[in-house]
């Protein structure tokens, strides 16, 4: 047997994947069979076949071209197995898995299989599932599988390759996870939301937090406790030089940079940064640029370990007021209201208003718990903003 035309695999593991053996009687419906199994796996565009009798036995030649569509395998809660030894047994069964697999095509119900297998070995009473994972509307990222059935408790958590000075602050935004359901998925959205700003906030713009890795602690048939490791590579920690603007003609730099509370010559504080720039977005606001948004254009010099920031502001459109509408209200108190309403139509629309508004004239609403909403209707068109305010009691 030849096969020809890959670049993913190698001859042997297609081979191994079509169930043909050397040795073995054949005819022309198992060389069918063995191309179908294969297009069939989806890791293959096409599939062909060429074979020539002789005395000596079939001479079988594959032809084939991979897909171009492959997306990553991540493994949720496999918490028995290392990742080596997760992926070394499965591609020992499903020999086309390398840690990826094909957008369509059985070939993720073979992995689906065999991790069943390695769990029905282990005497667990759990299912193997997996989803598909993308952001909206977007194309699918990942196949992620997933152990149903068995409860897999967090005991500890520990973080290699943190520092004495970060390792109090991390154990602290931790603590919330100690008897929390061991989950990969849930503890990347955990990092990046609790533990990387504390190494932002210090100037490690580069700090990465590998998958977790769990280790089992207790394990009895009803559940499983593992200790969590987060790998962390905390990379250079990164002063500021300076901060330049650019783009901004509505506002001068004079006007901004006071709203920025990053030092020179300090460490640069990414998460400081980023709420400094919600208020400049906030300031564009108030005169009607609604759409305004800043880049940050990190320049960093590794051989310093100094970065400055270019801050470049797209301004965007100006929105006017449009019309304002009153609900939940009796018609004499929204008559009031709107005529305290200082924004006319036409006027460049300040985004801090309905709040000020709301402060202003609460002496004009009637004395009751209410849940007020501001609602802001852009018109893409014509470039204003219509605003809802809603008063809704809140129940007693």
């Amino acid at each position: 047997m030849n096969v020809t035309g890959t670049k993913r695999y190698t001859p042997a593991e297609i081979i191994t994947a079509t169930g043909l053996q050397l040795g073995q009687t054949v005819s022309e419906a198992d060389f069918k069979r063995a191309s179908q199994q294969l297009g069939e796996t989806g890791a293959f565009s096409d599939v062909a076949y060429t074979y020539q009798y002789s005395a000596q036995g079939t001479k079988l030649d594959l032809q084939v071209e991979d897909s171009n569509q492959f997306i990553p395998v991540r493994f949720d809660n496999f918490v028995w197995f290392s990742d080596q030894e997760l992926a070394e047994k499965l591609h020992g069964v499903v020999p086309l898995f390398h840690g990826q697999l094909p957008v369509a095509g059985g070939l993720i119900d073979q992995v689906s299989d065999a991790l069943q297998t390695l769990l029905l070995e282990r005497k667990l009473q759990g299912r193997a599932d997996y989803m598909r994972t993308a952001h909206r509307d977007g194309p699918i990222e990942a196949f992620v599988f997933k152990v149903t059935g068995p409860t897999i408790g967090i005991r500890n958590v520990a973080f290699t390759g943190s520092a004495p000075a970060e390792l109090p602050l991390l154990q602290a935004a931790a603590k919330n996870l100690q008897g929390e359901e061991y989950l990969r998925s849930t503890l990347q959205v955990q990092a990046e939301k609790n533990l990387l700003p504390i190494y932002l906030e210090r100037g490690y713009l580069k700090a990465a937090f590998a998958d977790s890795q769990a280790k089992i602690a207790q394990e009895n048939p009803q559940e499983t406790i593992v200790d969590v490791d987060f790998p962390v590579n905390p990379g250079r920690q990164y002063k500021l030089t300076q901060i330049h603007w650019s783009g901004n003609t509505v506002f001068a730099a004079e006007k901004l940079q006071p709203l920025i509370h990053l030092q020179t010559g300090q460490y640069a504080n990414a998460v400081q940064l980023s709420n400094d720039l919600e208020a400049v977005q906030k300031l564009y606001g108030t005169r009607g640029y609604l759409a305004a948004h800043i880049r940050s254009i990190p320049q960093m010099d590794d051989t310093q370990s100094t970065v400055g920031y270019q801050l470049q502001v797209h301004e965007g459109d100006m929105y006017r007021m449009g019309e304002l509408e009153i609900q939940g209200l009796d018609a004499r108190t929204t008559a009031r209201l709107v005529e305290s309403w200082k924004l006319r139509g036409g006027d460049p629309y300040d985004a801090s208003y309905p709040q000020q508004f709301l402060n202003d004239t609460n002496h004009l609403i009637p004395l009751a718990p209410w849940k007020i909403s501001v609602h802001n209707s852009l018109n893409e068109k014509d470039k204003t903003v219509d605003v809802t305010l809603h008063f809704d009691p809140k129940p007693q």
